[in-house]
């Protein structure tokens, strides 16, 4: 995996702890960075891998999207995302947390 993986677990995660779907229940990206310790740039390098985006000819994993939501940016898991989420959890591994 080319992005941290503690913290691509830690992200994934954190937005699973938020319902997805309606574009209100996602995470605004500067809140994510505040929980997650980080700074923007490396968030935005972490959601890029970790979007659908394809990044010097790899496609990303496809486990969340952003949207925009008037002047704010939200983070989502995809379904698959939802499922990476939860294996992490059935797995036990939560100390990303």
């Amino acid at each position: 995996m080319s992005a941290d993986e503690a913290l691509a677990r830690a992200l994934l995660l954190e937005l699973a702890a938020h319902p997805g779907g309606a574009p209100s229940n996602g995470v605004s990206l500067p809140r994510l960075c505040k929980r997650l310790g980080v700074r923007m740039s490396v968030l935005l390098r972490t959601l890029a891998y970790l979007g659908d985006d394809s990044i010097g000819g790899v496609a990303g994993t496809g486990w969340i999207r952003t949207v925009e939501d008037g002047p704010r940016t939200l983070a989502l898991l995809t379904d698959t995302g939802r499922a990476v989420a939860a294996a992490i959890v059935a797995d036990g591994d939560t100390a990303a947390e």
